[in-house]
């Protein structure tokens, strides 16, 4: 992982990449009161809820991929891209783990990382560096975990459809929070370089 600056190509704001990120952090209070309207005596609505998430994986493809075909990368995109990421994964920890579909545990673990990640964004302000750019241990890990999610919700009935869904939901839970920490790791190492090379030249 390397703290970098990726290259700003237009100074636009209402770029197809920028919109659907912004679709993406609307639909995130939108997912977190579908999911939790079982809880509060409401309908079931898991089936709009899983809709949402997709709409979030497949959103996540495209703002990237799109920013980049078109040379539309912003500095606005590279705020909303990840701020969306995360906030979409915070919603659905607080959801699913609310439903008791995911264990406590589970969520306590990748909350950490987070915390470990604030923690590393703060000390690079400190020293005048911008937030590390996602890099690709880190998309890897928000795609195995946005597979993850829904298939953990489908999980939550009976059948065989639920059976698998909590198998292969597990796995891509698994490799994703395994990947996240990775990324972790890698940004607190790049953080302790960047810090003792500020104490060096000073």
């Amino acid at each position: 992982m390397e703290v970098q600056e990726t290259r700003v190509q237009t100074d636009r704001v209402l770029t197809i990449p920028n919109i659907l990120s912004m679709a993406r952090l609307v639909c995130v209070p939108l997912f977190l009161w579908l999911i939790l309207l079982p809880e509060f005596g409401g309908p079931k609505a898991d089936g709009w809820a899983l809709l949402a998430l997709a709409f979030s994986g497949v959103s996540d493809y495209l703002d990237g991929k799109l920013a980049r075909r078109w040379n539309q990368i912003s500095s606005l995109g590279r705020l909303l891209d990840p701020a969306a990421d995360r906030l979409y994964i915070l919603s659905t920890l607080v959801g699913l783990t609310w439903r008791e579909i995911l264990p406590l545990w589970f969520t306590a673990v990748l909350l950490a990382r987070e915390l470990v990640l604030l923690v590393m964004v703060g000390i690079l302000r400190q020293h005048g560096y911008p937030p590390p750019q996602v890099n690709f241990l880190g998309k890897a890990a928000t795609f195995n975990l946005m597979y993850a999610f829904p298939l953990l919700l489908l999980s939550d009935g009976s059948g065989w459809l639920s059976t698998f869904a909590a198998i292969f939901g597990w796995a891509f839970a698994g490799w994703g929070t395994t990947l996240y920490w990775w990324a972790g790791v890698l940004y607190v190492i790049q953080v302790r370089r960047l810090v003792r090379a500020d104490a060096t030249a000073g």
